[in-house]
């Protein structure tokens, strides 16, 4: 078993959990990016309209969920969820991205 972030899409709700273990607390590349990654696309999604997700980080796990239709708002989860496969073709073992639509 290994310990990796894994991104789920599934419908309209995103989640994001697990570690990268890519190198030690602190130093972590992938985690940094992925993290990066993501709370960059939801402030951006905020600032454009704040009602358009849903957007709970317990410290375990991230999870947004669209909850009307935006066309901007799609576009940038959909850009974010591209980005981080292509992070995911670099780090396969850190990181795995899948899509249930």
């Amino acid at each position: 078993w290994l310990i990796m972030i894994k991104v789920i899409k599934k419908n309209e709700v995103i989640e994001i959990s697990g570690h990268a273990n890519y190198d030690e607390f602190g130093k972590d590349i992938v985690c940094a990016s992925v993290s990066s990654i993501v709370m960059t696309t939801v402030n951006s999604i905020l600032s454009i309209d704040d009602s358009s997700i849903n957007y709970v980080d317990d410290g375990d796990k991230i999870i947004i969920k669209k909850l009307n239709d935006n066309d901007i708002v799609d576009k940038l989860l959909n850009t974010m969820i591209l980005i981080l496969k292509d992070l995911e073709k670099q780090y396969k073992k850190n990181i795995k991205v899948e899509s249930e639509e």
